[in-house]
């Protein structure tokens, strides 16, 4: 079954083929350190309204901790969130793309590998993050921009052959 992203970009492949990562990456990526609970996790994200926090150990990206590792993670559990070392619950194969990736291959690995978000590294440190959401924000403006182009493509068309 493909999700809406993956449809909408079968759709429109020529709106890919420009603009790298680092055009529409997020920049200040909310890090947890890897000493910290699940609980601390917990805190985070409705603190912060987000929805992943990458995990760090000496300023380096070790791991990735998503709200559905939280909930499946710990309420498989009798201990308390507090008692949950945030090892338990983190994902330490992350995947990662470099700011200078184009866009279209950083779709094309969150397709293969069937993940919602890539880290950007850079030297092996934290530079980023693109989302899926990201990426849906990116093609809309693309597509407004490229519509309305075509639009004034159009426009024209009918001014010189009306005069």
């Amino acid at each position: 079954m493909f999700s809406r992203v993956e449809s909408f970009l079968f759709q429109y492949p020529v709106v890919l083929a420009m603009g790298l990562v680092r055009d529409i990456m997020v920049r200040d990526v909310i890090t947890i350190e890897h000493d910290k609970t699940a609980k601390d996790v917990a805190l985070l994200f409705a603190e912060k309204g987000i929805s992943s926090l990458v995990v760090v150990k000496d300023n380096k990206p070790i791991g990735l901790v998503t709200e559905r590792d939280l909930a499946r993670k710990v309420s498989t559990t009798d201990r308390k969130s507090i008692e949950v070392p945030l090892s338990e619950i983190m994902s330490p194969n992350f995947r990662w793309v470099e700011p200078m990736t184009p866009i279209e291959d950083a779709v094309q690995k969150m397709l293969n590998k069937n993940v919602r978000r890539l880290l950007v590294l850079d030297n092996n440190n934290l530079a980023g993050i693109i989302t899926e959401t990201d990426l849906a924000k990116y093609l809309r403006s693309k597509l407004l921009i490229d519509g309305a182009l075509d639009d004034v493509t159009a426009l024209n068309r009918k001014v010189i052959k009306s005069s």
